[in-house]
């Protein structure tokens, strides 16, 4: 394995955390032009999908790949990796609620409440995770595509 792909970790999480973010962005602007969902195939209805599996993909991966590795050659990060992985479970719940919400045809305001928790629950985990992890990140040896280990964004 090369040097450039061990230090690049840390970027590429940088990296999809700022397309989940715009991902959120895309989906709030689809609510704001749409009000609320009619039917399922509405654009919110495809936005709040796509957002809520590319956020899932992403942290299903980390949970498979990127935190195992991370256990491994940083096991005192152990309480971390295990704090991390709790809210995914929460957001993953969160989630699941938005879609709900969004194939029911629920109104805007609801949505828009489904989107203000996950995205200060998201963005309180991202800040945590790249302060807590982005360092170990820098020097990690995880042979393995970007798309396996941070989810397909």
């Amino acid at each position: 394995m090369d040097a450039a792909r061990l230090i690049a970790w840390d970027h590429e999480l940088r990296s999809a955390h700022s397309r989940l973010r715009a991902a959120l962005a895309a989906t709030r602007e689809a609510l704001d032009q749409g009000g609320s969902a009619p039917d399922a195939t509405s654009e919110l209805v495809l936005f709040c999908i796509g957002f809520c599996t590319a956020l899932d993909g992403h942290h299903g991966a980390e949970d498979r790949m990127l935190f195992p590795a991370l256990r491994t050659e940083h096991p005192e990060l152990g309480g971390v990796i295990d704090k991390l992985m709790q809210d995914h479970s929460m957001l993953a719940h969160l989630l699941g609620s938005l879609r709900t919400a969004a194939e029911r045809g629920d109104d805007a305001p609801t949505i828009a409440g489904h989107l203000d928790g996950i995205a200060a629950i998201m963005e309180s985990h991202f800040r945590f995770e790249e302060r807590e992890i982005l360092e170990p990140l820098r020097a990690l040896a995880l042979d393995g595509d970007v798309k396996t280990v941070l989810g397909p964004l």
